[in-house]
C-alpha cells in the first residue's frame, strides 16, 4: 500500500496544487504576452507563495500526527519518481493531442508542444505557471523529506552542510514564488510551447533532479571540513542570486516602465525608433548575465553539501552550464530575428554572451 501511495504521490500533489492554485486568493497580474488573435495582454492569477505555504502545512500536519512519515517522499522516492515520470508523459500527450499540428513531425510536436498558452478554470490556472508552481512545490517537499530522513537516521552525526544545502534549495523555491510575477517576463513564458519538454521537464526533472545534491549525501555523516568553507559557499550562492535576481528584476521594471530607475540605475537604452533595448546595469555586463547567476547559485548548492569531490552533486550545476549555454544561442538567434540591426548594435556594446570579459 505504501509503495502504491508513493507512486501516486506526485499525481495527488499535482491535483492538490492545481485546486489550491485555482481556489486560494491571489493577485490578477497583466503579463507581457499578448493573447492570441488579440492586442490584449494576458492576465494571470498569481498566488504561488500561498499554495506553497498551505502545502508545507499539510506536509507538517500529516507528519506530526503520524499519518505519513516526514521522510515518506524520500523513503519511496523511486516509486514517486516513476509516478512523476508517467504523469509527465500522460500530461504531455493530453496537452499536445488537443491542438492541431504545427510541425510535420508528431515527435517534434510532442517534444516542443503545439499550444503557446493554455488557461483553464476561468483563467485562474495558467498551465505554464502551474507547471513551474508544481515543480517548485514538489521540489520543496522532496527537500524537506530528505532533510527529515537525514536527521532522523543519523542523529548526532547529521550534517550542518546538508541542512545548509536544504536551506539554499528552499531559498531558491521561496525566492521564485515570492517573485512569481517577474517570471511572466521570462523566456519560458513567451518563447516556448507546452509539450513534453516543458511538461515532463517541470513534473519530473525540476521536481526530482534539482534535489540531486541532497539525494547524493542523504545517508552520509557530517564531512570533516572547516566551517569557514560554509561561508564561502554562501557567498558563491548569493553572488549568483544577486546577478540572476537583479537582472530579472531590472528587466521586469524596464518592461513595465522604461524610464524607471532600478536600484538607482537609470536606464540607458538604444532604439531604432520602434523597438528599444536596455544596455546598462546588469544588462550591460553581458547579454545573459542572469545565466551566470544561475550557474553560480547551482555551484554554491553543490558545494554546500560539504563533499566537493563527490561527483553526483555537480550534475546539478553541470546541467545549468549545458542547458543555459545552448539556450543563449537560441535566444540570441531569436533576438536577432526580432530586433534586426538593433540587436547587432547591442552586441557591439555588450560583446560578452554570459561571463563578462571571458565569454
Amino acid at each position: 500500500m505504501d509503495k502504491l501511495l508513493g507512486f501516486l504521490a506526485p499525481v495527488l500533489i499535482a491535483a492538490l496544487v492545481f485546486i489550491l492554485n485555482a481556489l486560494l486568493p491571489g493577485r490578477w497580474i497583466t503579463g507581457y504576452i499578448t493573447r492570441s488573435g488579440s492586442s490584449e495582454k494576458m492576465k494571470y492569477h498569481i498566488n504561488g507563495i500561498y499554495v506553497l505555504i498551505v502545502m508545507m502545512l499539510i506536509w507538517f500536519i500529516l507528519g506530526y500526527f503520524k499519518m505519513i512519515p516526514f521522510d515518506f517522499l524520500y523513503t519511496y522516492r523511486w516509486y514517486g519518481l516513476a509516478g512523476a515520470f508517467v504523469l509527465g508523459i500522460v500530461f504531455s500527450l493530453i496537452v499536445v493531442l488537443r491542438y492541431p499540428p504545427v510541425r510535420k513531425s508528431f515527435a517534434a510536436d510532442l517534444f516542443f508542444g503545439r499550444a503557446w498558452n493554455i488557461q483553464v478554470w476561468g483563467g485562474r490556472v495558467d498551465l505554464k505557471m502551474w507547471l513551474y508552481l508544481f515543480g517548485a512545490i514538489m521540489l520543496e517537499l522532496n527537500v524537506l523529506s530528505i532533510a527529515a530522513h537525514h536527521v532522523f537516521t543519523l542523529g548526532d552525526l547529521s550534517s550542518l552542510n546538508l541542512i545548509l544545502c536544504a536551506g539554499l534549495l528552499s531559498f531558491f523555491v521561496f525566492d521564485y514564488l515570492i517573485f512569481e510575477r517577474v517570471h511572466l517576463y521570462t523566456y519560458d513564458l513567451f518563447a516556448e510551447r507546452i509539450g513534453f519538454k516543458l511538461g515532463w521537464g517541470c513534473i519530473v526533472f525540476y521536481s526530482y533532479f534539482y534535489a540531486i545534491p541532497l539525494w547524493s549525501v542523504a545517508d552520509l555523516p557530517a564531512p570533516q571540513a572547516p566551517s569557514w568553507l560554509m561561508i564561502l559557499y554562501l557567498i558563491i550562492f548569493f553572488a549568483g542570486w544577486i546577478l540572476a535576481r537583479g537582472a530579472n528584476m531590472q528587466k521586469y521594471f524596464f518592461k513595465r516602465d522604461p524610464a524607471k530607475a532600478f536600484l538607482g540605475i537609470i536606464p540607458r537604452t538604444i532604439s531604432d525608433g520602434n523597438k528599444i533595448l536596455l544596455v546598462n546595469g546588469f544588462w550591460g555586463l553581458s547579454r545573459h548575465i542572469n545565466y551566470l547567476g544561475e550557474v553560480l547559485m547551482a555551484a554554491g548548492i553543490a558545494l554546500s553539501t560539504g563533499y566537493p569531490m563527490l561527483i553526483w552533486p555537480w550534475l546539478y550545476p553541470l546541467y545549468y552550464v549545458v542547458f543555459l549555454s545552448t539556450r543563449q544561442i537560441d535566444d540570441d538567434r531569436r533576438c536577432s530575428d526580432k530586433y534586426g540591426e538593433l540587436w547587432q548594435t547591442y552586441k557591439k556594446k555588450v560583446p560578452w554572451r554570459i561571463i563578462p570579459h571571458i565569454y
